[in-house]
């Protein structure tokens, strides 16, 4: 897997696509690029396709700081810069779409669009309920009972009724990498403190924002309120979960491609 130097880090990134328009795939609270699964295939057939590690997740630096939104945009957008293959079509899942809110904010040049994927602006009392929880169950029963129950709310209930052993795997696969509590603590930190919903009417890019209508880990109102907050976004549901693009594989290529497609 290539890397490269951004700051004070290391980032790694799966890759894919030797041609098209460069596509960023910005995974979730885990991290991991990789963890977008076939998405990567997906968009390699017609882009050039990045999909890194966050910092301190996967095998990018496990650093002692930095465990802010911001500081993960500026990651980004330093990759973006050092690969030379900006403006990217940003394609961003919950904390990879926060992520990419401030990408559009704060290093336009580095976003030609953005599709905001289970994500939010503002957290809510629901939202920062179940992040608190999530963070107990860490600390009291470690990392496999942490991904058990994470599962619940991640992949829908019709999901988990038609594919068990496929959500079993994710929680085998989640629960296997190397594993700094510190660091996990650290990142739902950062996800409760990310706000940027009095900014991102701002956001001058074109916009899609994608909502699973069975996501119990961020429920269809946050993508509703993004949409009505930013001009011009466009908006389309899915009958998945949180991971809609794991549940919905082509789907939500369909989606995401046909969308930057029409801002090429």
């Amino acid at each position: 897997m290539p890397e490269i130097a951004v700051g004070d880090i290391t980032l790694h990134y799966e890759q894919a696509g030797e041609r098209g328009s460069p596509v960023l795939l910005l995974t979730g609270l885990g991290g991991v690029g990789r963890s977008w699964g076939p998405q990567i295939e997906f968009f390699g057939r017609d882009h050039r396709v990045f999909a890194p590690d966050h910092r301190g997740a996967g095998r990018s630096t496990p650093a002692k700081d930095g465990y802010s939104i911001e500081r993960h945009a500026e990651d980004m957008a330093g990759l973006v810069r050092g690969l030379g293959c900006g403006p990217v079509h940003v394609v961003g899942l919950s904390t990879g779409g926060a992520i990419g809110q401030v990408m559009a904010l704060d290093h336009k040049d580095t976003v030609a669009t953005l599709t905001l994927a289970s994500t939010w602006a503002r957290v809510d009392a629901y939202f920062r309920r179940q992040m608190v929880g999530r963070k107990r169950t860490l600390v009291d029963s470690g990392q496999r009972a942490g991904a058990e129950s994470n599962a619940l709310v991640l992949f829908s209930a019709n999901y988990q009724r038609n594919f068990p052993d496929r959500v079993e795997k994710w929680v085998d696969v989640t629960s296997s990498g190397d594993y700094h509590q510190d660091i996990a603590l650290a990142r739902i930190d950062m996800v409760l403190a990310h706000d940027q919903l009095d900014r991102i009417g701002a956001i001058a890019c074109p916009v899609l924002i994608v909502a699973g209508t069975g996501d119990g880990c961020t429920p269809m109102y946050f993508a509703e309120e993004l949409h009505r907050t930013i001009p011009g976004s466009e908006f389309t549901t899915l009958d998945a979960g949180h991971f809609s693009c794991l549940e919905k594989p082509e789907e939500f290529h369909r989606s995401v491609a046909e969308f930057i497609s029409r801002h090429e």
